[in-house]
């Protein structure tokens, strides 16, 4: 299935509280809990004022349609074509 990142403007992003994070959480998890098994967040890493997040889901429309219940930007998506890591330099 393909993996997708997804970049989210949330001015202040990165001054949100433990408690909001968790908040948050909570309910992408709901939604996606509610979406069923063919959506999954992976992880998502938070800047000052943007969140990329990582998911595996069946089509760009699938984390739209997440978005939208949520209430989360989805401001870009892109899908993953291939990772690099610094042992892609061994031979």
């Amino acid at each position: 299935m393909p993996k997708y990142i997804i970049e989210r403007e949330i001015p202040g992003a990165g001054s949100l509280s433990a408690e909001d994070l968790q908040g948050i959480s909570q309910k992408s998890c709901g939604i996606l809990k509610d979406m069923g098994p063919g959506i999954q967040w992976v992880e998502s890493y938070v800047t000052d004022d943007k969140v990329y997040c990582v998911y595996i889901a069946p089509d760009v429309d699938a984390i739209k349609a997440h978005a939208d219940k949520g209430g989360f930007p989805a401001d870009r998506i892109s899908e993953i074509k291939t990772m690099i890591d610094p042992t892609t330099a061994e031979a």
